[in-house]
């Protein structure tokens, strides 16, 4: 990785400012506050180490974050808390783009590139983090507000302060298709159950990393945790298949 030449600074600031293009981990904490509060220094570093970002350095060992390097981090950041996708399909992406490759998609199906991360991609991920009502959800999932009602009865999506979010509708889009097939609300109750196991699964082996008070290590945890989930939800994908294969044959 290129080192720049060295420069005389004071002690502990890194050589030139958002003013000359350059950040040093400071700057980048607070351009990013407003839409990322709970970000650290750890967490950053966190995924520094995971192979997301890659800043240049002094020869002492400072990091320097460029416009990019922020604009990535924004990007990584958003697909985590919206859209609650594992670092290694992230990672896998950008370094598809890296590569000088066009993915048709971006993870969670979005279609912009991720350097570009603009004014446009920003509202984008801010639709993702919505809140609907149980109105609003219903409309928007093609669903009767019988449906929806029937959901939380059962206890397949939960409201927060009255509102749903994108998984709800999700979950109300999908189960509006299996009532298609006279698969109702009150047959899915396995699947909330199943879930509910697979959660209590990632529990017990993350417990141990969440537990601790570093922010290193709760980051560590919460990526474990949807790298075990993604694991969990392909074997169920590839069981189910493997039945309906023999049903073929």
């Amino acid at each position: 990785m290129p080192v720049s030449q060295p420069a005389r600074h004071p002690a502990g600031v890194v050589p030139g400012s958002s003013g000359s293009g350059v950040r040093n981990i400071g700057e980048v904490l607070r351009e990013l506050a407003e839409e990322f509060p709970q970000v650290t220094a750890s967490k950053i570093r966190f995924l520094e180490e995971k192979g997301l970002i890659s800043p240049q350095r002094t020869r002492a060992g400072y990091r320097k974050y460029a416009s990019h390097d922020v604009e990535r981090l924004r990007f990584v950041l958003a697909l985590q808390r919206d859209q609650y996708l594992p670092l290694k399909v992230i990672k896998d992406y950008v370094d598809a783009i890296d590569r000088g490759e066009r993915p048709e998609s971006l993870p969670g199906g979005m279609t912009l590139a991720p350097r570009v991360v603009s004014d446009q991609l920003s509202r984008e991920l801010q639709g993702h983090a919505r809140r609907l009502t149980a109105e609003t959800l219903a409309a928007e999932a093609g669903a009767p507000r019988r449906l929806v009602d029937d959901l939380v009865s059962f206890g397949l999506i939960t409201a927060v302060d009255n509102r749903f979010d994108e998984h709800a509708l999700k979950i109300t889009k999908a189960c509006v298709q299996l009532e298609g097939h006279g698969i109702e609300p009150r047959h899915l109750r396995p699947f909330r159950a199943a879930a509910d196991r697979e959660l209590g699964l990632v529990e017990s082996v993350v417990a141990p990393m969440a537990s601790r008070r570093d922010v290193a290590s709760k980051a560590r945890a919460a990526e474990t945790a949807r790298e075990i989930s993604e694991l969990c939800l392909g074997l169920h994908s590839a069981l189910v298949h493997s039945h309906i294969a023999r049903m073929d044959s």
